[in-house]
C-alpha cells in the first residue's frame, strides 16, 4: 500500500458507558477527541445499565461525529479511514458504534477498520511517545485486567490474565461499600493516600509462577472485614480501609509486572486501561523499574490521564497500525463482545 503523508483516521468508541470520536492524524497526532460521559445516568444504579447506555450512546453519536471533525478542522474529504470499537464490550452500546461507523462508510466510501478495545487502550501508549517493540503492557481496566507482550504494533499475546474480577472491577465493588459512587476507582485512589494500611488484606497469587491475577478474595476479604465491624457496631476509618486495599492491589500488580519484564526484556512497558490513571500504582511502577538492573534499557509509556478512560483517540491510534498494513473491514463487520486480542503468530 502507498504511504500517504498524512493519514487521518475518523475513530468511534462505544464499548461502554463513554461515546467518544477523534480525528487522529498519522496514529500520534490527536486532532480532535469527544468524550460524551454517562456516569451521572449510571450513578444511580452503581454500575453500568446496559440499556442506559445504549439509548445515551443514540442520543450523541451523530452531533458528536460532527463536533469532531469541527474541531479537527477538516470535512470528510480529508478522512482516509473511519475506526470504530467493535469488540469487547457490551453488545448493544458496541452496536450503536458500528452502526454509525458502518453507515458513515457507506455513505462516503471511506474505508472501514474494525479495532480491539483492549488493542485499543494498549495504543494509546502511541499517542504519547513512539512504541519500540517489543514491548509489554499492563492492560488494568473495570473489565480487564493483563499482561500483554506486543511482538509489533498489531500481534499480541496474553501472558497473564485475571481469574474473575477484573481491577477495576473489584475497586467499585468495595467503593458500594464505602458509600463511593461509580465509578469509584478515582475516590479510592484519593482515600488511600490519605491512610495506612493496617488491614495486611491478602495479595492473591502474588507468589504463583504465573501471570495470572486474582482480586475475589481480597474483594470478599474487604467486604467481610467491614461487615464484620458493622455486626459488631464498630468504626473502621475509611482511608485506613482504602489504603489497605490498594496496597493489596499493587502489591500484585507491581510484582507481575516487575517479574515479566525481567523474563521478557522488553524495550518499551506501557501500562494502559482506566485503573493506569491511578496514582498508587503509577508511582510504584516507577519506583519498581528505577531500581532495575542497569542492562534493562527499557523505554516506560504512561499515557496522559485522559487517555486511560474509554476514548476514541486510542482507537484512531490503533486503526492506523491497522490501516498501514491493510486490515480493513467491509460493511459486514459485527459488534463482538467477547472479542480476543490478535494472537502473535
Amino acid at each position: 500500500m502507498d504511504r500517504k503523508k498524512e493519514v487521518r483516521i475518523l475513530a468511534y468508541e462505544s464499548s461502554c458507558d463513554e461515546t467518544s470520536t477523534a480525528v487522529v492524524k498519522n496514529g500520534c497526532e490527536v486532532e480532535s477527541m469527544v468524550v460524551a460521559t454517562q456516569i451521572k445516568s449510571h450513578q444511580r444504579f452503581g454500575g453500568v445499565v446496559p440499556e442506559v447506555a445504549s439509548r445515551h450512546h443514540i442520543e450523541v453519536i451523530s452531533q458528536i461525529t460532527t463536533k469532531a471533525l469541527e474541531e479537527a478542522k477538516v470535512t470528510w474529504k480529508n478522512i482516509d479511514a473511519i475506526a470504530v470499537t467493535y469488540g469487547p464490550g457490551l453488545v448493544g452500546a458496541l452496536l450503536i458504534g458500528v452502526s454509525a461507523a458502518k453507515a458513515a462508510s457507506m455513505a462516503t466510501g471511506i474505508p472501514l477498520i474494525g479495532v480491539d478495545h483492549i488493542m485499543g487502550h494498549i495504543m494509546a501508549a502511541q499517542l504519547t511517545a513512539k512504541i519500540d517493540y517489543p514491548a509489554l503492557a499492563l492492560q488494568v481496566s473495570g473489565g480487564h485486567t493483563e499482561i500483554v507482550l506486543l511482538k509489533d504494533a498489531t500481534h499480541f499475546e496474553i501472558v497473564g490474565d485475571t481469574r474473575d474480577d477484573a481491577v477495576g472491577e473489584a475497586y467499585d465493588k468495595i467503593g458500594r461499600v464505602l458509600g463511593v459512587n461509580y465509578p469509584a476507582g478515582k475516590t479510592i485512589d484519593e482515600w488511600a493516600h490519605r491512610g495506612q494500611d493496617t488491614f495486611n488484606f491478602p495479595r492473591a497469587m502474588m507468589e504463583d509462577d504465573n501471570y495470572d491475577f486474582s482480586f475475589s478474595g481480597l474483594k470478599s476479604a474487604f467486604i467481610n472485614t467491614c461487615h464484620h465491624a458493622d455486626q459488631l457496631h464498630q468504626s473502621l476509618n475509611k482511608y485506613d480501609l482504602a489504603a489497605s486495599f490498594q496496597a493489596a492491589v499493587v502489591d500484585v500488580l507491581a510484582k507481575k509486572a516487575i517479574r515479566a519484564i525481567k523474563q521478557y526484556h522488553p524495550k518499551t512497558f506501557i501500562m494502559g486501561g482506566g485503573v493506569a490513571a491511578n496514582r498508587g500504582l503509577r508511582d510504584r511502577m516507577k519506583i519498581e523499574i528505577k531500581q532495575l538492573p542497569s542492562n534493562f534499557d527499557l523505554k516506560v509509556i504512561l499515557p496522559e490521564l485522559k487517555l486511560c478512560g474509554d476514548n476514541a483517540a486510542m482507537i484512531g491510534a490503533a486503526a492506523y497500525n491497522l490501516y498501514n498494513e491493510g486490515k480493513f473491514a467491509d460493511l459486514s463487520l459485527n459488534a463482538d463482545p467477547s472479542l480476543e486480542l490478535p494472537y502473535a503468530d
